[in-house]
């Protein structure tokens, strides 16, 4: 159900807040930034004051989507709840729809899909070092349409993959995060709120 920032924050019964996102390409998930906007600027002045609070937990993202990958975005104020998602060792699963550059013949695909499910090295790209990511679940839609399902959070993982499999991500875009799905009639920008599993 959507609600107004207004509207979560009169919900006394809410001791905690959980939204979820379809963020925008176009959008980082810092707080602050000079040269791009921020994904806090899509939540009503309410909720925006609640992300600098002094008291108890701000509200923050639950890691991060690059600035051009679009998708699933979930915020908290509840510590627990985002380091239950984020920790490594807990492997949650992430999917996204991937549309390439370079479009992978079928005869091709099978041995992306092999390839991906026993882990690739990743190439070095800018903060990150050349790193082992661990296996993925690779599916084709069509020759330049994809899902992956990756339960790692290294940096740029998914696109780093497919350099190394010698082919470009043009869109990413994230579908679900753990037991969170990203419903299909919600617009970019537009968020809901969330009860924890």
């Amino acid at each position: 159900m959507v609600f107004s920032g207004s509207e979560i924050l009169e919900n006394k019964s809410a001791q905690k807040i959980y939204l979820l996102m379809n963020k925008p390409a176009g959008y980082v998930c810092s707080a602050v930034s000079d040269s791009h906007k921020t994904v806090y600027q899509l939540l009503p002045p309410e909720l925006q004051e609640l992300q600098k609070s002094k008291r108890g937990e701000k509200l923050h993202t639950v890691g991060r989507l690059d600035c051009d990958t679009s998708g699933l975005l979930l915020f908290t104020t509840d510590g627990f709840f985002s380091d239950r998602l984020t920790r490594p060792e807990n492997h949650i699963p992430k999917t996204y729809r991937a549309i390439l550059e370079t479009a992978v013949p079928v005869e091709q695909q099978h041995s992306i899909i092999e390839q991906f499910a026993e882990g690739v090295t990743l190439p070095a790209e800018k903060k990150a070092p050349e790193q082992f990511s661990g296996p993925a679940e690779l599916s084709f839609i069509s020759d330049t349409e994809c899902e992956i399902t990756v339960h790692q959070g290294k940096f740029h993982q998914v696109r780093r993959m497919f350099l190394a499999a010698g082919n470009k991500v043009q869109k990413l875009h994230r579908i679900s995060e753990g037991e969170y799905l990203l419903p299909d009639n919600l617009q970019p920008g537009e968020y809901i709120t969330l009860s924890p599993v």
